[in-house]
């Protein structure tokens, strides 16, 4: 099953309609670096990670690891591990994965720009856990916890995110 996004900040999960963030910078089909906006597309939902020391590990057909201290995202263009899983510190500008808020607590890297990488293309585009007021994202899809754990129970291998453009 897909997660269909619409950029008014609606998703559909099925029969399910759902609230969602979406990155400041709006729905956009040439998302850059920096831009705040969410890539336009279908885009695989690659696997969970997820903070163990928080919630127990959620069901979910697709593949599943635990984040720790130290885990981030490259989110500098002109490094060689740009927009892939990098530790931190890291000698360049890198995502910390393991935050203090709960908004990462869930987090499904999604296909984009990682096949092959394109460097300015953008980085770290996951579908994680909203805010309370479902304040704008700087790029990725957020859900409520409680929907995205729904999403969770029913993702595999085949599921995407699809966001659409207005």
């Amino acid at each position: 099953m897909d997660l269909v996004v619409d950029p008014a900040g609606i998703a559909v999960w099925g029969d399910w309609r759902l609230r969602c963030a979406l990155g400041r910078g709006g729905v956009r089909r040439d998302k850059h670096e920096g831009d705040g906006a969410t890539p336009a597309g279908a885009w695989p939902m690659r696997r969970l990670l997820y903070r163990a020391d928080r919630m127990p590990l959620p069901p979910t057909g697709l593949p599943v690891l635990a984040i720790a201290p130290g885990d981030g995202w490259c989110d500098a263009p002109w490094d060689a591990r740009y927009n892939q899983p990098v530790r931190l510190p890291y000698a360049v500008s890198a995502e910390n994965l393991w935050r203090e808020d709960a908004v990462y607590d869930l987090i499904v890297p999604l296909g984009y720009n990682d096949a092959p990488v394109v460097p300015g293309a953008g980085s770290a585009i996951f579908l994680h856990v909203a805010r309370a007021d479902f304040a704008p994202t700087e790029g990725c899809v957020a859900l409520a916890l409680v929907d995205l754990l729904t999403v969770l129970r029913e993702a595999d291998g085949d599921s995407q995110v699809i966001v659409k453009v207005g």
